[in-house]
């Protein structure tokens, strides 16, 4: 997927998120979706990464062009990618955009970190 299908694919994604409580980030190469703190969506050059929860794991992994995510070899579980086949359409997007908000909008909110203090490290 280029940048720019990248970009539009944020921008349909970001139209069908309701604004409760949602921060967009650059993370894990891309542009991660939180609601609440929580990991909902991220959407890469690779395609989409949806935080469906375990409950939700078989029904998504029986969609097309879905598949178990392991981005470091080992299955996240409860998470799911997406290939940018199978969210080409404003209907497939939302349908998994909804499936990923079933689940982490049950989530209990999920605190920020503080951000580790650079004090100590030599400067350069």
């Amino acid at each position: 997927m280029s940048d720019l299908m990248e970009t539009v694919l944020v921008e349909r994604t970001r139209a069908m998120i309701p604004d409760e409580n949602v921060e967009q980030k650059r993370m894990f190469g891309g542009t991660c979706f939180m609601v609440n703190g929580n990991m909902l969506l991220c959407i890469s050059r690779r395609g989409l990464m949806a935080r469906v929860g375990k409950e939700q794991e078989a029904e998504a992994l029986a969609k097309p062009y879905a598949s178990q995510c392991r981005p470091t070899g080992r299955p996240m579980p409860g998470f799911i990618r997406i290939e940018p086949e199978g969210i080409d359409s404003d209907e497939l997007l939302r349908n998994w955009v909804e499936m990923a908000r079933t689940y982490v909008c049950a989530l209990p909110p999920n605190a920020s970190r503080p951000k580790k203090s650079r004090a100590g490290k030599p400067t350069r």
